[in-house]
């Protein structure tokens, strides 16, 4: 393990351009839950992970009260600050070495850590707009209201800038952060466990010197990477 981190470290050292690809697992240990793990946000039913219904999208414009039920229990109560995997993320952006942060998550910290070249996959729960007529919204806004937030403007009913299911991803998103990874010397990917797209498939597209993984279980890519560490992000990150 410690030759690893060593490794870590000094390809670090001798990289200039460096994008970290990142999943939940950066965020558990601010306290969020993953999706798919034993108390993560998914349903676990004989090794099956199943997302709530409430976040469709066909099911939020039906019933937006089952939405915003769910959504207040499990999401919106959320109050996490950074830890040391986002820390050390945004001090390494600062120093000029990373370039971008591409991220699943949706919870903003890599922001509140200090990270200004943020790319979020699915969206930001931070940002919210009316359906109807699009005017945003600020997360503070959404958790002064109570049952279902409804536009100042039009009435129209408010929604999290986050993809759900039923939504596609943003192709100017994802194109972003291809030309990140394409472009980069060193590629960190951590806290994901690569079984769905896009990860799986922007990590193909990495053409560089090293790729770095570091997730607490095994993924099934780690056979292509050069460096290895199944331990905490924030742990490993703080330590070189």
């Amino acid at each position: 393990m410690q030759s690893n981190i060593e490794a870590l470290r000094e390809a670090v050292l001798s990289s200039e351009n460096i994008v970290f690809f990142g999943g939940a697992g950066v965020s558990t240990e601010s306290g969020i839950p993953d999706y798919r793990g034993p108390k993560g946000l998914y349903t676990q039913k004989n090794g099956r992970c199943t997302p709530p219904p409430s976040l469709n999208m066909r099911l939020f414009k039906d019933n937006p009260e089952d939405f915003y039920d769910y959504y207040r229990k499990n999401m919106l109560s959320w109050n996490a600050e950074p830890n040391a995997a986002h820390l050390k993320l945004a001090e390494l952006e600062k120093q000029g070495k990373l370039k971008a942060v591409i991220t699943q998550n949706i919870d903003g910290l890599h922001q509140a850590a200090g990270s200004r070249n943020v790319i979020e996959l699915h969206g930001s729960m931070k940002n919210n707009h009316c359906i109807r007529c699009r005017k945003s919204y600020d997360i503070s806004e959404i958790r002064a209201t109570t049952g279902v937030p409804h536009c100042k403007i039009c009435g129209g009913l408010i929604k999290p800038d986050v993809i759900f299911f039923g939504e596609k991803l943003d192709k100017s998103v994802i194109n972003k952060a291809k030309k990140y990874i394409r472009a980069a010397d060193m590629l960190i990917v951590g806290g994901t466990s690569l079984v769905v797209n896009p990860a799986v498939s922007l990590i193909y597209e990495f053409k560089g010197k090293t790729l770095a993984i570091i997730n607490l279980a095994q993924t099934g890519l780690d056979g292509r990477a050069d460096i290895v560490i199944h331990d905490k992000i924030g742990k490993v990150l703080s330590s070189i």
